[in-house]
């Protein structure tokens, strides 16, 4: 079985969840993408519910699956989202971003009830930090904020290398904010929770791909089938 279609069981699983009239974030990403042709679905045979995208490209498909959309503007939560992630340990900690849209996804997760994290078992980790952290970042003063980070690294207990995302023109890959993102390959993340609150105090930091403490639950999909992991 290949990992689209671990994905897409994943997805599935994380679809059993949902209810008539809900208020839904609709993550970024591959299995995202799963989920929300899976929704499309349900909606197309009556499900009533709305969603808020994360980014440009999910929006762009849930409007070609016939979901009906709001913003955050519109309204002042939401009931669940579910979203995909590029690791996730045994505290249900998670690095995002590997698609760019980690500002909007935290946005929307934060404004959730619930967040459902659905992916393949291969992101499942003993520790966060073999996947690039990424870390949007604004343009001006890059090379302080470089510093500014490594100082958060070090006084984290890890170190690596800080790497400019290309897009896909040659050029700094550009967000759907309008920022930059580095992504830094520190291999391991002793103390998640406390580089993220470091990250956070970098005046240029935009965000940061550790989603610490939001998911609620996981959705794990394998070879042996589903394992589902709740938070405790």
């Amino acid at each position: 079985m290949d990992k689209e279609e671990l994905k897409r069981r994943a997805a599935a699983q994380a679809l059993e969840h949902v209810r008539d009239g809900m208020k839904l974030g609709l993550g970024t990403g591959s299995t995202a993408k799963h989920f929300v042709e899976l929704l499309g679905e349900r909606v197309r045979a009556g499900l009533n519910v709305v969603g808020v995208p994360t980014s440009e490209a999910t929006r762009a498909d849930a409007e070609r699956c016939g979901i009906r959309l709001t913003t955050l503007d519109e309204i002042d939560h939401l009931d669940l989202t579910v979203d995909g992630a590029d690791e996730v340990d045994g505290h249900l900690d998670l690095i995002k971003g590997g698609g760019g849209a980690l500002l909007r996804e935290k946005i929307v997760a934060a404004a959730s009830d619930r967040m459902i994290v659905i992916a393949d078992e291969s992101k499942l980790v003993g520790a966060l930090g073999r996947f690039p952290l990424p870390i949007e970042v604004i343009p001006f003063g890059l090379g302080a904020t470089r510093r500014a980070l490594q100082n958060a690294f070090t006084a984290a207990g890890c170190d690596g290398e800080l790497k400019l995302r290309p897009g896909k023109d040659g050029h700094a890959f550009v967000t759907d904010g309008g920022h930059w993102i580095l992504d830094a390959q520190l291999g391991r993340i002793p103390d998640a929770p406390r580089l993220a609150q470091l990250l956070s105090m970098i005046p240029g930091v935009v965000e940061h791909g550790l989603f610490v403490g939001m998911a609620s639950t996981v959705v794990l999909a394998g070879a042996d089938g589903i394992r589902t992991i709740e938070r405790a």
